[in-house]
């Protein structure tokens, strides 16, 4: 076999190892996938007792090709466990072996924004329709760390009836003013369509130098101000990585879910 081959072989085995593509007819026969919005996700779940609701863990922005499962797959089960609700960690387009058909991962070169995308939202909110379809879920709580939290929160406002509660930690919910446009949106986008019986809860860790708690307590007061139920947590000395797996965290999403 000469060099060229050599290369071109390297290149195909690199390209299935990324998951670049995947289709439908071929995502549909691995186990731990689905298929929504034009991409395979793979993801995992822990079934509980509870099979009226589910949680859905939402990674935020990681080096492209990250096993992002091996670092949410625990989380997700300890969730589970304090809750016995069937929990499913998922991982987005060109993370663990999720495809990249459509959308790159959320850390790509060249691609700015991509959280805050319409397009990208209206995505996630396939997915999310997708999962409750297969688990038979009446309602869905949406627990997102970084730019998975900021997705959920404008999820929630471009779809104010899909998601019941979401626990939201290390976000940030407003659009630097250069960035409004009609493609990139926010939950502010929608301040005043929000669904008022929809739970939000706030996350922020005081040392968190990637999402500024000012950007977490601004959204709390203007989301208390116009009646919505909201509540803050504030984890002490927690910096942004993991901020949403902390004990803290963990304990007021139970506890949000107990009431």
């Amino acid at each position: 076999m000469n060099k060229s081959i050599y290369i071109l072989v390297g290149l195909i085995l690199s390209i299935n190892l990324m998951g670049a593509t995947i289709s439908k007819t071929n995502c549909l026969k691995k186990d731990n996938f689905i298929f929504a919005g034009g991409e395979c996700i793979e993801y995992r779940d822990f079934e509980g007792d509870n099979n009226d609701r589910l949680i859905i863990v939402v990674h935020g922005t990681w080096k492209e090709g990250t096993n992002i499962l091996a670092r949410y797959s625990p989380f997700a089960e300890t969730l589970n466990l304090n809750t016995d609700i069937t929990t499913v960690a998922i991982a987005l387009p060109g993370y663990s072996n999720s495809s990249t058909n459509n959308f790159t991962a959320l850390s790509h070169k060249g691609v700015k924004n991509l959280a805050s995308q319409k397009e990208y939202i209206e995505f996630l909110a396939k997915v999310v329709k997708k999962l409750k379809q297969k688990y038979k879920a009446k309602s869905v709580i949406y627990v997102g760390h970084s730019a998975g939290a900021m997705m959920g929160a404008s999820l929630s406002g471009l779809y104010p009836n899909l998601l019941d509660k979401l626990a939201l930690a290390g976000g940030r919910y407003k659009l630097d003013k250069h960035q409004i446009n009609n493609d990139l949106i926010s939950i502010d986008s929608f301040i005043n369509k929000l669904n008022k019986h929809t739970q939000y809860l706030l996350i922020y860790g005081t040392k968190d130098k990637i999402s500024n708690p000012k950007y977490t307590k601004s959204f709390y007061k203007k989301a208390k101000k116009l009646g919505l139920n909201v509540k803050l947590v504030e984890v002490k000395d927690a910096v942004h990585l993991d901020l949403d797996m902390t004990d803290t965290s963990a304990d007021a999403i139970t506890n949000m879910l107990d009431n």
